[in-house]
């Protein structure tokens, strides 16, 4: 760690000298916004604020010709329903009774003490927790270490979309950098402000070595078939964004993918927030929609859609 304060940080963005005090306070929000997001920290580009603020709001491109033959990749990869069963007990790979197993612990720890250490910013751990299905009965070949590292957001800075869009980045980037598999699963780091009411019955806490929250096994009640008709649903959407495509209208067809991914988004967090939390039939349908491929279709569909849109085709 290179004991760099969040305002050193923020400062050392600045160009040139200045006056001590609060960048914020001696620039234009503007100019704040423009070079925060070199570090990717800011507003999200999704927000409505964002996108009138956007550059290439007014921008006319041609579209190349060939555009039309961009299409979703075919969603044929079937879930099954007995991959959301509930198991008889934690997984013992993971788990020894209902203690983390000790390696693996310290592995843990490592992962993300290393994690905070390479931030540019000197960040302190309140905790580091496992949760997700594998601190769960529901753990299944799908299921990834969801790692938490807590954090206090506001002992870095009051705007705490700021801090939380410098943190989305910072693991995002991470995730993509390492892949590191334990039992076969692989890690996936999440940073967690402490504040924040985290919506699962199973939380262990690495650091203290005990549960925070520890789950209990019971029989399924899980209504798949009404889960997958609500993934088949959102599938059928995604789908059809493509006609949009084949019409030429690109506009329209970005804010379905949008829109469509505000809607997944929406419904899993209701799902996690219901009494049922990770066994609603919203939560289990977004797990249908992400493990058949349809959320990273979004995703690419978006991507492919805006670097088109502001390609130059070769003469």
């Amino acid at each position: 760690m290179n004991g760099m304060t969040w305002q050193d940080f923020v400062d050392s963005i600045r160009e040139g000298g200045g006056a001590p005090g609060s960048y914020r306070d001696r620039v234009k929000p503007q100019r704040l916004k423009s070079d925060m997001g070199k570090y990717g920290v800011g507003s999200s580009a999704g927000s409505k604020k964002a996108q009138e603020g956007s550059p290439l709001k007014n921008v006319k491109v041609k579209i190349p010709a060939d555009f039309n033959k961009l299409s979703a990749p075919a969603l044929e990869e079937e879930v099954e329903e007995h991959s959301f069963d509930i198991n008889l007990t934690l997984e013992p790979h993971i788990w020894e009774g209902d203690e983390l197993n000790e390696a693996i612990a310290r592995r843990l720890q490592k992962i993300a003490q290393d994690f905070i250490d390479n931030l540019p910013v000197e960040v302190d751990i309140e905790d580091i927790r496992l949760t997700g299905s594998l601190a769960n009965y529901n753990w299944s070949r799908y299921s990834d270490i969801d790692l938490h590292v807590i954090v206090n957001f506001e002992e870095l800075d009051d705007n705490r979309a700021m801090i939380k869009s410098f943190f989305d980045n910072a693991r995002m980037r991470w995730n993509m950098k390492h892949r590191i598999r334990m039992k076969g699963y692989d890690v996936e780091i999440y940073v967690e402000d402490s504040r924040e009411q985290h919506l699962s019955s199973g939380i262990y806490s690495i650091l203290k070595n005990e549960w925070v929250k520890k789950p209990s096994r019971y029989e399924s009640t899980i209504d798949f078939s009404a889960a997958r008709k609500k993934a088949e649903n959102i599938e059928f959407q995604a789908n059809m964004i493509n006609n949009l495509i084949t019409a030429r209208k690109f506009k329209a067809a970005m804010k379905s993918v949008i829109r469509l991914k505000q809607k997944i988004k929406n419904m899993r967090a209701a799902g996690l927030e219901s009494r049922k939390q990770e066994f609603s039939i919203e939560n289990i349908a977004f797990k249908i929609l992400r493990r058949n491929g349809t959320l990273d279709m979004l995703e690419d569909l978006k991507n492919k859609i805006y670097d088109t849109m502001l390609s130059v085709k070769e003469e």
